[in-house]
């Protein structure tokens, strides 16, 4: 059984990228999942697959449910139709596009076929991803968690940065300059 994997690029970026591996016998329902899953987006829409050429034209609609607008050919639907059936050349591409408000596009093109499939994985798969993924409302609560990550890992905490900094002794212990010391210290029989 064949397996395909395709590499699907954000329309507006093309640096940022996702490697998807289906079977041929897959639906296009299937590669649709696999994409929202790879780029972490929710199900919510509706998309459409176009099959393409060289210079991402779209040409025959692989659509996700017949919706209210004019076509000039009747779509194909994505739980019907068999990704192999679509597979006209070796660098086979298609144009998908989700959310038809946000409009957000993305170039699907077939990188590799492999006639042997690997019993690791469970298929359709996310098998690379580059770069940093939009966010698809606007904002990502996971950039937000790292973000926090890396606030407590290096203390970033406002009060901290508007108080100023602080010197170091050779050990890393904090020290207050001589300008910021005006408190006496005699008695103080720690040191």
């Amino acid at each position: 059984m064949a397996v395909l994997k395709f590499r699907i690029y954000l329309e507006e970026d093309d640096s940022v990228y996702r490697d998807v591996a289906v079977k041929h016998t897959q639906t296009f329902l299937d590669l649709h999942r696999i994409i929202l899953k790879a780029y972490e987006f929710d199900s919510k829409h509706q998309a459409t697959f176009y099959r393409s050429n060289d210079h991402w034209q779209r040409g025959r609609e692989i659509t996700l449910q017949k919706y209210d607008r004019a076509y000039k050919a009747e779509p194909l639907l994505m739980d019907a139709t068999i990704i192999g059936s679509e597979i006209r050349d070796p660098n086979q591409k298609f144009v998908y596009t989700y959310d038809f408000v946000k409009n957000w596009g993305f170039l699907v093109e077939l990188i590799n076929v492999s006639k042997e499939e690997n019993n690791k994985i469970t298929y359709p798969a996310v098998v690379r991803v580059e770069g940093i993924a939009p966010s698809q409302y606007g904002t990502k609560g996971l950039v937000n968690d790292k973000l926090a990550e890396v606030e407590e890992k290096y203390d970033l905490n406002p009060t901290a940065l508007m108080e100023g900094f602080s010197e170091e002794d050779e050990e890393g212990n904090a020290t207050q300059s001589e300008e910021e010391d005006t408190t006496s210290t005699e008695g103080n029989e720690e040191f």
